[in-house]
């Protein structure tokens, strides 16, 4: 890839500032000058968090954007306001969807650039650091590295499992503005292993979040102490912490077929009970100052997404000109007439109301109060979950011992009001019934279509329209400047 030297954004700390990663750029500084303090590699760590929150990247469009509609997760209006309808048959010469997809990968490999920035000053820049900041920052750096090129590699390449030694994307590692050449899958995957394995030794002791004395819970929780100590090592859920890495190792491993190491770094998290399963009562409260739409406490990691208040708001608001999902396809993927009558996520996520064609579900997950003070919670856009977690130890133990692996799927179903267990019998496939948790789970929240994609399976359209797993809809082209420019 042919990478452009982008210039640094400092990020002015104030005295009224709650968080790291509510602040906005402000000016231009010179990469000596930046790198030069501890707060200068505060300040360029946090402009990269902020720049993947955009709407171009994990704050939209890959969160509640392409991947959700490749997934066949909303109904599409006919009108195609939000010209989405292409995407959705996967028609990937459509000018919007190019558009978009195109800003992502500009946006991705930017935020990757400012990575390589970071981490080819810290070494020599060590003696700035207080103890343990040195680790954290370079752990951090090198988890989003990692966690934007799995990414990047998901959607733009074979699955491991179709092509392993097929050309994929780049992996850049260094800040230069020489031409990356294309790495196999199978190579990227290593690559982002190797990233991933150091920041995890890097972050394991000195991540408060490891810590006994680190209780997550709401702001407002007198309990919970993310709001304790000094303002960068706060709230470390709002960043790839010590958890979350090992929660990207356990996704990156099972999209390798290495169940072993999946399931350990799965069992790191749900064995650390760090993250309380959420309270029915708080997910289903009807004052929504009160309620938590997004199970804010069983994030591993999420993308503060404060600035996206407005675009998700217009996304999912209006039945017309936004995204939604029609009344028998909502039904129909909660199994609200059988076993998901009761289900606390469907009963939260979605406010039945009146569309063009009848009755159809509005999406809650994202919507907010006018003032951020009433909200419960920060406005995040889920990256890790506990849940996912459970999935991968029930995928990764089912070939050895099928028992196990159906109580890791069914401890997720009873926390969400399902209270009939799922068993094995010659009618109950495994794979079958972890998509659907998948789906409902994960919904709007872009991680599903790569499910699909890691197991090639069939996608199939609300319509019944079945889309084969093949490279027609699972290889999405990489963006046609990267192409020309950089001779692929």
């Amino acid at each position: 890839m042919k990478n452009i030297l982008y210039s640094i954004l400092i990020v002015l700390l104030t005295a009224s500032c709650n968080d790291w990663l509510d602040v906005q750029p402000d000016a231009t500084v010179s990469e000596k000058e930046l790198f030069n303090t501890q707060d200068g590699f505060f300040e360029a760590i946090n402009g990269i968090y902020t720049r993947c929150a955009q709407s171009d990247l994990y704050g939209g469009e890959f969160t509640v954007g392409f991947p959700e509609v490749m997934a066949q997760n909303y109904t599409n209006s006919v009108y195609d306001y939000t010209h989405y309808m292409k995407t959705s048959i996967f028609d990937f010469t459509d000018p919007n969807f190019k558009s978009r997809k195109d800003d992502a990968w500009k946006a991705a490999y930017s935020s990757i650039t400012n990575c390589n920035l970071i981490l080819k000053n810290i070494d020599d820049r060590k003696s700035v650091f207080d103890e343990g900041n040195y680790e954290i920052v370079k752990g951090e750096a090198l988890a989003l590295r990692a966690y934007i090129h799995f990414d990047m590699l998901r959607f733009f390449s074979y699955s491991y499992a179709t092509g392993s030694k097929q050309p994929a994307i780049p992996y850049v590692d260094t800040y230069s503005n020489k031409v990356t050449p294309l790495s196999t899958v199978d190579s990227v995957i290593n690559r982002i292993l190797e990233d991933l394995n150091a920041a995890k030794a890097l972050l394991a002791n000195t991540d408060p979040i490891v810590s006994s004395k680190y209780k997550v819970g709401y702001p407002s929780d007198e309990e919970a102490t993310e709001e304790d100590g000094s303002l960068f090592l706060q709230n470390r859920r709002h960043r790839l912490n010590y958890y979350a890495v090992c929660g990207t190792l356990a996704r990156v491993y099972l999209y390798k077929g290495d169940y072993a190491n999946a399931l350990s770094n799965a069992l790191v998290v749900i064995n650390a009970n760090k993250f309380p399963w959420v309270n029915p009562d708080v997910l289903l409260e009807a004052d929504p100052k009160l309620k938590d739409r997004i199970m804010y406490n069983e994030l591993v990691f999420g993308w503060y997404a404060q600035s996206q208040k407005t675009p998700l708001l217009n996304r999912f608001t209006s039945t017309i000109t936004g995204q939604y999902i029609g009344y028998d396809p909502a039904r129909s993927l909660y199994e609200v007439a059988s076993v998901g009558a009761e289900d606390y996520r469907f009963k939260a996520w979605f406010t039945q109301v009146s569309g063009q064609n009848g009755a159809c579900y509005q999406i809650q997950k994202y919507m907010r109060e006018d003032k951020d003070e009433d909200n419960l919670h920060y406005l995040m856009m889920p990256g890790i979950r506990l849940s996912e977690m459970y999935y991968i130890a029930a995928e990764s133990t089912y070939p050895t011992d099928q028992q196990k692996a159906w109580d890791y799927l069914n401890t997720v179903r009873l926390h969400r009001g399902i209270g009939s267990p799922l068993t094995q019998n010659s009618s109950t496939d495994f794979t079958t019934e972890l998509l659907k948790e998948y789906s409902k789970e994960m919904y709007a929240e872009g991680q599903v279509f790569y499910q699909y994609k890691r197991l090639n399976r069939n996608i199939v359209s609300q319509t019944n329209v079945i889309y084969p797993a093949s490279p027609a809809i699972y290889v999405v082209p990489l963006p046609d400047n990267e192409i020309e420019f950089s001779n692929r």
